[in-house]
Protein backbone atom coordinates (compact mmCIF):
# COMPACT_ATOMS: atom_id res chain seq x y z
CA UNK A 1 0.00 0.00 0.00
CA UNK A 2 1.87 2.94 -1.32
CA UNK A 3 1.77 6.16 0.71
CA UNK A 4 0.56 4.52 3.92
CA UNK A 5 2.27 2.71 6.72
CA UNK A 6 0.86 -0.42 8.24
CA UNK A 7 -0.21 0.16 11.82
CA UNK A 8 -0.27 3.94 11.64
CA UNK A 9 -3.55 5.80 11.93
CA UNK A 10 -4.45 9.13 10.43
CA UNK A 11 -5.91 11.53 12.92
CA UNK A 12 -9.33 12.57 11.61
CA UNK A 13 -12.39 14.02 13.25
CA UNK A 14 -14.90 11.29 14.03
CA UNK A 15 -17.98 13.44 14.75
CA UNK A 16 -19.11 15.50 17.67
CA UNK A 17 -18.32 19.13 18.21
CA UNK A 18 -15.19 20.99 17.25
CA UNK A 19 -13.74 22.77 20.24
CA UNK A 20 -12.64 26.39 19.97
CA UNK A 21 -9.54 27.59 21.85
CA UNK A 22 -11.81 28.73 24.69
CA UNK A 23 -13.14 25.19 25.02
CA UNK A 24 -16.69 25.92 23.90
CA UNK A 25 -18.13 23.90 21.01
CA UNK A 26 -18.04 25.82 17.73
CA UNK A 27 -20.51 23.79 15.69
CA UNK A 28 -23.32 23.36 18.19
CA UNK A 29 -26.04 25.80 19.19
CA UNK A 30 -26.05 27.08 22.74
CA UNK A 31 -28.52 25.27 25.00
CA UNK A 32 -30.65 26.61 27.84
CA UNK A 33 -32.88 24.42 29.99
CA UNK A 34 -36.39 25.61 30.84
CA UNK A 35 -38.01 23.97 33.85
CA UNK A 36 -41.32 24.29 35.66
CA UNK A 37 -44.43 22.42 36.63
CA UNK A 38 -46.11 19.94 34.30
CA UNK A 39 -49.40 21.35 35.59
CA UNK A 40 -50.57 24.93 35.41
CA UNK A 41 -53.77 26.17 37.05
CA UNK A 42 -56.48 27.54 34.82
CA UNK A 43 -55.95 31.25 34.32
CA UNK A 44 -52.31 31.08 35.41
CA UNK A 45 -49.86 33.46 33.75
CA UNK A 46 -47.16 30.77 33.74
CA UNK A 47 -47.91 29.16 30.34
CA UNK A 48 -47.78 32.53 28.58
CA UNK A 49 -44.54 33.47 30.35
CA UNK A 50 -43.01 30.11 29.43
CA UNK A 51 -44.15 30.50 25.81
CA UNK A 52 -42.52 33.94 25.68
CA UNK A 53 -39.31 32.48 27.16
CA UNK A 54 -39.28 29.74 24.51
CA UNK A 55 -39.86 32.23 21.71
CA UNK A 56 -37.11 34.51 23.04
CA UNK A 57 -34.64 31.63 23.18
CA UNK A 58 -35.49 30.61 19.60
CA UNK A 59 -35.02 34.18 18.38
CA UNK A 60 -31.61 34.20 20.07
CA UNK A 61 -30.64 31.00 18.22
CA UNK A 62 -30.58 28.93 21.41
CA UNK A 63 -31.74 25.32 21.63
CA UNK A 64 -34.26 24.82 24.42
CA UNK A 65 -33.92 21.73 26.65
CA UNK A 66 -36.87 20.62 28.78
CA UNK A 67 -38.46 17.63 30.44
CA UNK A 68 -40.79 17.14 27.43
CA UNK A 69 -43.99 17.11 29.49
CA UNK A 70 -47.00 19.39 29.65
CA UNK A 71 -47.53 22.67 31.50
CA UNK A 72 -44.52 24.98 31.51
CA UNK A 73 -42.44 22.55 29.47
CA UNK A 74 -45.00 22.32 26.67
CA UNK A 75 -45.63 26.07 26.66
CA UNK A 76 -41.90 26.85 26.40
CA UNK A 77 -41.48 24.26 23.66
CA UNK A 78 -44.47 25.73 21.78
CA UNK A 79 -42.93 29.21 21.98
CA UNK A 80 -39.62 27.91 20.66
CA UNK A 81 -41.36 26.11 17.80
CA UNK A 82 -43.30 29.27 16.93
CA UNK A 83 -40.00 31.15 16.82
CA UNK A 84 -38.39 28.54 14.55
CA UNK A 85 -36.25 27.07 17.31
CA UNK A 86 -35.16 23.57 18.27
CA UNK A 87 -36.35 21.76 21.39
CA UNK A 88 -34.69 18.77 23.01
CA UNK A 89 -37.18 17.00 25.25
CA UNK A 90 -35.90 14.49 27.81
CA UNK A 91 -38.69 12.09 28.86
CA UNK A 92 -38.68 10.16 32.13
CA UNK A 93 -39.45 6.81 30.54
CA UNK A 94 -38.54 4.95 27.38
CA UNK A 95 -41.42 5.96 25.10
CA UNK A 96 -40.49 8.71 22.67
CA UNK A 97 -44.20 9.39 22.20
CA UNK A 98 -44.41 10.69 25.78
CA UNK A 99 -42.84 13.97 24.65
CA UNK A 100 -45.05 16.92 23.87
CA UNK A 101 -45.64 17.62 20.18
CA UNK A 102 -43.31 20.63 20.08
CA UNK A 103 -40.11 18.69 20.87
CA UNK A 104 -37.97 18.46 17.74
CA UNK A 105 -35.62 15.92 19.32
CA UNK A 106 -36.49 13.48 22.10
CA UNK A 107 -34.23 11.62 24.51
CA UNK A 108 -35.81 8.63 26.25
CA UNK A 109 -33.93 8.53 29.54
CA UNK A 110 -35.65 5.56 31.17
CA UNK A 111 -34.62 6.89 34.59
CA UNK A 112 -37.79 8.48 35.95
CA UNK A 113 -37.36 11.61 38.04
CA UNK A 114 -33.59 11.23 37.86
CA UNK A 115 -33.94 12.70 34.37
CA UNK A 116 -34.17 16.08 36.14
CA UNK A 117 -30.38 16.04 36.36
CA UNK A 118 -30.08 15.34 32.62
CA UNK A 119 -32.36 18.28 31.86
CA UNK A 120 -30.47 20.88 33.92
CA UNK A 121 -27.04 19.49 33.03
CA UNK A 122 -27.88 19.80 29.33
CA UNK A 123 -28.42 23.55 29.59
CA UNK A 124 -25.60 26.05 29.93
CA UNK A 125 -28.03 27.98 32.13
CA UNK A 126 -31.50 27.20 33.50
CA UNK A 127 -34.66 29.30 33.40
CA UNK A 128 -37.33 28.28 35.90
CA UNK A 129 -40.93 29.39 35.40
CA UNK A 130 -43.12 28.73 38.44
CA UNK A 131 -42.68 25.19 39.67
CA UNK A 132 -43.55 22.59 42.26
CA UNK A 133 -41.45 20.03 44.19
CA UNK A 134 -39.86 18.46 41.12
CA UNK A 135 -38.83 21.90 39.93
CA UNK A 136 -37.28 22.65 43.31
CA UNK A 137 -35.17 19.50 42.96
CA UNK A 138 -34.03 20.68 39.53
CA UNK A 139 -33.04 24.08 40.94
CA UNK A 140 -30.93 22.34 43.59
CA UNK A 141 -29.30 20.03 41.06
CA UNK A 142 -28.58 22.91 38.69
CA UNK A 143 -26.86 24.94 41.40
CA UNK A 144 -24.95 21.89 42.65
CA UNK A 145 -23.35 21.46 39.22
CA UNK A 146 -22.70 25.19 38.86
CA UNK A 147 -25.45 26.25 36.46
CA UNK A 148 -26.88 29.74 36.81
CA UNK A 149 -30.62 29.62 37.52
CA UNK A 150 -32.89 32.45 36.41
CA UNK A 151 -36.18 32.43 38.34
CA UNK A 152 -39.40 33.81 36.87
CA UNK A 153 -42.39 33.62 39.24
CA UNK A 154 -40.70 30.78 41.07
CA UNK A 155 -39.48 29.68 44.47
CA UNK A 156 -38.23 32.20 47.03
CA UNK A 157 -35.07 30.62 48.33
CA UNK A 158 -32.86 31.48 51.25
CA UNK A 159 -30.43 29.60 53.35
CA UNK A 160 -27.90 29.94 56.12
CA UNK A 161 -24.27 30.97 55.99
CA UNK A 162 -22.97 30.98 52.43
CA UNK A 163 -26.43 30.08 51.13
CA UNK A 164 -28.26 33.01 52.74
CA UNK A 165 -28.85 34.91 49.49
CA UNK A 166 -29.34 31.84 47.24
CA UNK A 167 -26.10 32.41 45.28
CA UNK A 168 -26.32 31.69 41.57
CA UNK A 169 -30.05 32.36 41.46
CA UNK A 170 -31.11 35.45 39.53
CA UNK A 171 -34.64 36.86 39.77
CA UNK A 172 -36.36 38.08 36.60
CA UNK A 173 -39.63 39.99 36.29
CA UNK A 174 -40.40 39.34 32.61
CA UNK A 175 -39.75 36.61 30.07
CA UNK A 176 -37.43 38.93 28.13
CA UNK A 177 -35.45 39.66 31.32
CA UNK A 178 -35.16 35.93 32.03
CA UNK A 179 -33.85 35.18 28.55
CA UNK A 180 -31.38 38.10 28.69
CA UNK A 181 -30.09 37.03 32.13
CA UNK A 182 -29.62 33.41 31.02
CA UNK A 183 -27.78 34.46 27.86
CA UNK A 184 -25.57 36.87 29.82
CA UNK A 185 -24.63 34.13 32.28
CA UNK A 186 -22.45 32.34 29.73
CA UNK A 187 -21.54 35.18 27.40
Amino acid sequence: MEGSQRGSRRSEPRGGSVETPSGSPALRARQIAVIGSSRCAAGSELPELARDVGRGLAEAGVTLVCGAGGGVMEAAARGSAEGGGRVIGIVQGTALGDANEFCTEVVASGIGHARNLAVVASGEAVIVVGGEWGTLSEIGLARTIGRTVVALRSWDLSGHGEMVDAPGLIRAETAADAVAAALASFA
